[in-house]
């Protein structure tokens, strides 16, 4: 059953609810939906329902039955991410939007393939916050990853502060051998925590900022004993909190 999120907070069965004129044009033009027909609709609460098609013009929907589902990781995971050229970054919010991320962070890095105006900058995040709303929707999501604007270095340390853990992936502690950090890490972490992740983009981190990260208290892990492409790490870290807290504890 196709799944939209509507701005507004139900209040009870047999509501009628609206939705934007896309959503409209989507069930209607591309889903073929008629009168009688139901979707699943999740509001600003994040709660989910089932509605139905009640009339066509005006478009009108109906709160049929309020349904518990629990699809969300039990952490918060937040990645900050370096830009990179093309579409990577597209597949990293979408990719990891299905994987369960919380939040988006694009982050400034010496490194960086790519660089953004504030116009483009804007225009950007636009994008990149429908293809995370269509990809939670796509795979059943009841929290839409919000993509925050970009940030410099330090003021993103200052979000990841916030978090209850916070890890850099680096090149150069996975050709080490390291493998502990990013396990204990996730070892310690309960349910309702949170954690942080840097990733870098396709050229790397610059040695000054992960010693930067470092003094920040974001310690630096490995992903395995092999070299990962910057749009494959986050996704990595996000597949391995799954089944940590998801598979592994049930």
């Amino acid at each position: 059953m196709q799944r939209y999120f509507i701005n507004q907070v139900v209040q009870s069965v047999g509501e009628k609810i609206s939705v934007l004129k896309d959503q409209e044009h989507h069930m209607l033009k591309v889903m073929r939906m008629n009168i009688e027909e139901s979707c699943e609709v999740v509001d600003e609460n994040e709660q989910l329902y089932i509605a139905k098609i009640t009339q066509l013009s005006p478009f009108e929907l109906r709160i049929e039955e309020h349904k518990e589902q629990q699809v969300e990781l039990p952490i918060d995971v937040t990645i900050f991410v370096g830009l990179s050229k093309g579409d990577k970054l597209e597949t990293i919010v979408q990719k990891a939007t299905e994987l369960g991320v919380h939040t988006i962070v694009p982050v400034e890095m010496k490194r960086n393939m790519v660089k953004w105006t504030k116009d483009k900058s804007q225009k950007k995040i636009e994008r990149l916050q429908k293809i995370a709303q269509e990809a939670a929707e796509q795979s059943h999501r009841l929290h839409v990853p919000k993509v925050l604007d970009l940030m410099t270095l330090k003021e993103s340390v200052v979000l990841a502060k916030q978090s209850t853990k916070a890890l850099v992936a680096f090149e150069e502690v996975a050709k080490e051998g390291e493998a502990a950090v990013f396990v204990q890490t996730l070892t310690s972490l309960q349910k309702g925590d949170s954690i942080a992740f840097y990733f870098g983009p396709e050229g790397g981190f610059d040695l000054q900022e992960i010693e930067y990260l470092n003094s920040q208290e974001v310690h630096s892990c490995a992903l395995g004993p092999r070299i990962l492409r910057a749009e494959t790490a986050p996704m990595y870290a996000l597949a391995a909190v799954s089944y940590h807290f998801e598979l592994l504890k049930g």
